[in-house]
């Protein structure tokens, strides 16, 4: 068997492996947020490798019908996903992390991906309205040269929400160690391949060698890696536990005794109720402890195992208060949510929602309007 041969058997492969994988982390009743997103992350990817096998496989051109039928099918859908791995990022380390409306805006560049497939639509439209569109060759040219240069806004996609996703990560602080570890993988494996990508694509973009790449290494640079990336994604994200899992597996600690509690209460108390620490959006447990003379250790145990929180959560308990008498002593008719969150100790908007809806259990909006009437 040849290398292409070799090569097409591994992108067919990669493909059905991708859309087992895919299918799997559907129907999985572990972690189900997460696990569909990264469900059809896969399952765009190995549609990709379909993609690539269909083109270069000669059952498939042997017909001239198939090839001019998969004109018209998007089967490279890249800009989705980059958003689909932020996504997941955040909804494997975010209980309640939710896809909302205002989260469609990040798929809406899909657009890029399906400009050959309506360029074929409009002109085979022209022809049957009659338009003299007989000579293809233009047409051809444009979704050739598109596609070449369709990989840029791709590649730079990808690369900014596996960047964005890095900041999420190293941005929290309460996670657990199994989970960021699986989620400091998941960022690499795509950090690798965005520089394999870009080392393919320099000079695939730059005309007079875009032939020459082709005829030199095909797309073997390119799709090797992302069959490795279906093996590797499906498998891991298939076999992760959900973060209560793992936290049952391990012992619960001792609860800290009486007297330590009877000593820490008081001191945390007054640093939240009267010298009010919570306004300042960057205070930490260190500056916690700092502040009351109090360890880390014994902090967090009292938090833990008395109160049973965590100190975000601790904290934020007192912000929403304070955010709630804001409420009470102000028009409401001319109030900022925003405004209000940081003025009670809130450093952005996303983590004030969401600490609201934990504490509530509605949103900041579906509040104010109780508030109103009642």
């Amino acid at each position: 068997m040849t290398f292409a041969g070799i090569f097409s058997t591994l992108m067919l492969l990669g493909t059905l492996q991708g859309f087992i994988i895919s299918g799997m982390l559907f129907i999985t009743k572990k972690r189900p947020r997460p696990n569909r997103l990264l469900g059809v992350l896969i399952l765009l990817i190995s549609l990709c490798c379909l993609n690539l096998y269909l083109y270069e496989a000669p059952w498939f051109n042997a017909n001239p019908l198939l090839p001019f039928i998969l004109n018209f099918i998007p089967l490279i859908l890249a800009m989705p996903l980059g958003p689909l791995l932020y996504f997941y990022v955040q909804a494997s380390l975010d209980p309640d992390f939710r896809l909302s409306r205002r989260h469609r805006r990040h798929f809406y560049p899909v657009i890029i991906d399906i400009v050959p497939q309506l360029t074929a639509v409009v002109y085979i439209a022209g022809l049957l309205a009659g338009f003299n569109w007989n000579d293809a060759r233009p047409w051809g040219k444009f979704i050739d040269d598109y596609n070449v240069y369709a990989d840029i806004p791709r590649w730079l996609s990808l690369t900014s929400y596996t960047w964005l996703s890095s900041r999420y990560l190293a941005a929290l602080k309460d996670v657990n160690a199994q989970h960021r570890k699986w989620m400091r993988h998941f960022i690499h494996l795509f950090l690798a391949f965005q520089v394999i990508w870009f080392i393919y694509l320099v000079p695939y973009v730059i005309p007079p060698l875009t032939d020459k790449v082709l005829d030199t290494v095909d797309w073997y640079p390119v799709y090797i890696p992302l069959v490795i990336l279906i093996y590797c994604l499906g498998i891991k994200g298939y076999m992760m536990a959900p973060p209560e899992e793992t936290a049952a597996r391990k012992a619960a600690p001792s609860p800290p005794p009486a007297g330590v509690i009877a000593e820490a209460m008081p001191l945390l108390i007054k640093a939240m109720e009267e010298d009010r620490l919570y306004l300042d959006p960057a205070l930490n447990l260190a500056q916690l402890a700092q502040h009351t003379g109090l360890a880390q250790k014994t902090i967090s145990a009292v938090l833990n195992q008395h109160l049973q929180k965590s100190f975000n959560e601790f904290v934020n308990g007192y912000r929403i208060e304070a955010f709630k008498q804001k409420l009470q002593h102000r028009d409401q008719d001319h109030l900022t949510i925003l405004g209000l969150a940081l003025e009670s100790g809130f450093n952005s908007q996303a983590t004030f929602q969401r600490a609201f809806r934990n504490s509530t259990g509605m949103s900041p909006r579906e509040y104010m309007q109780l508030q109103k009437t009642g």
